[in-house]
């Protein structure tokens, strides 16, 4: 089971600018604890996401040499694919692509349509930067904005990235309205129609919601999960309130409970140091 921890997703949203230093110290004890992966930032706007405005001076201050943990950063255009496929310490490119078109829109400037074109051009920048690009399928669980939503459509979005050859699709619940019935249902039988699609989850939850949230994701098939330390975070593009991620400390005691390998050295250094930065 991977966990992706998302120190990127916790404090994006947090408006009193975070010194860059302490961003570095702070990510650089998270690579030593043996996640499989680090969602650290993004190449986005600076004016829509101020608060991850050096990204690129975290990024080459990161003490990647002695840690097997894989990067991660998310773009919103075909600009920040390109400026992300700059640094050989970045493994994977996330990219948001929404049902909601009115979620699309307001992330990305663009259509549903219109984003997918740019997958596919993303595709193959990262194919040629020997990157792999993570689809982060936001409100695959809901609307809020009134819009038509249905399971069909998430499946129909997801044929459509199968035929891009994208190798990894993260169901995201942007807005914390999934539920044991609709994950249920999508992990189960999208993982089954395409078993050559990583499939991972990535839910906004609050506390109370997150371990029954985890067990209906992996108990059909999910094996990949985003998760943030203290469960902080959100996605400021969706709305005012942050709902918040999935708590590592859950994920982690789900994966105990199960027997499942969990060696994670220095988490509670990185709780301590987290408590200190950021609450």
């Amino acid at each position: 089971m991977k966990i992706i921890e998302c120190p990127r997703d916790a404090i994006q949203g947090i408006k009193d600018f975070i010194p860059t230093s302490s961003k570095i110290s702070y990510i650089n004890n998270l690579m030593k604890v043996g996640f499989h992966t680090i969602d650290v930032g993004s190449f986005v706007s600076h004016k829509a996401v101020p608060q991850m405005r050096d990204t690129a001076k975290v990024i080459d201050s990161l003490e990647v040499t002695d840690s097997n943990t894989k990067l991660l950063v998310i773009i919103a255009n075909i600009r920040g694919a390109l400026e992300a496929c700059e640094f050989n310490q970045i493994s994977y490119l996330g990219f948001p692509l929404s049902v909601s078109e009115k979620f699309q829109y307001r992330n990305t400037n663009k259509t549903i349509n219109q984003s997918l074109i740019m997958v596919e051009e993303v595709q193959n920048i990262c194919i040629k930067n020997n990157k792999e690009l993570v689809i982060y399928l936001s409100m695959s669980f809901g609307n809020p904005y009134g819009e038509n939503y249905h399971a069909d459509l998430v499946a129909e979005l997801t044929s459509k990235l199968y035929n891009l050859e994208i190798p990894i699709i993260a169901l995201s619940d942007t807005i914390g309205v999934s539920n044991h019935e609709n994950i249920s249902l999508l992990f189960d039988t999208l993982i089954n129609e395409y078993p050559d699609v990583e499939f991972g989850a990535h839910f906004h939850s609050n506390a109370d919601d997150s371990i029954n949230k985890i067990k209906s994701a992996y108990f059909n098939g999910c094996r990949r999960f985003d998760s943030a330390i203290k469960g902080y975070g959100g996605c400021p593009m969706a709305q005012d309130n942050l709902v918040g991620n999935i708590d590592t400390e859950q994920l982690i005691q789900f994966m105990k409970s199960q027997n499942l390998p969990c060696n994670l050295l220095g988490y509670d250094q990185a709780v301590k140091q987290f408590e200190k930065i950021i609450l």
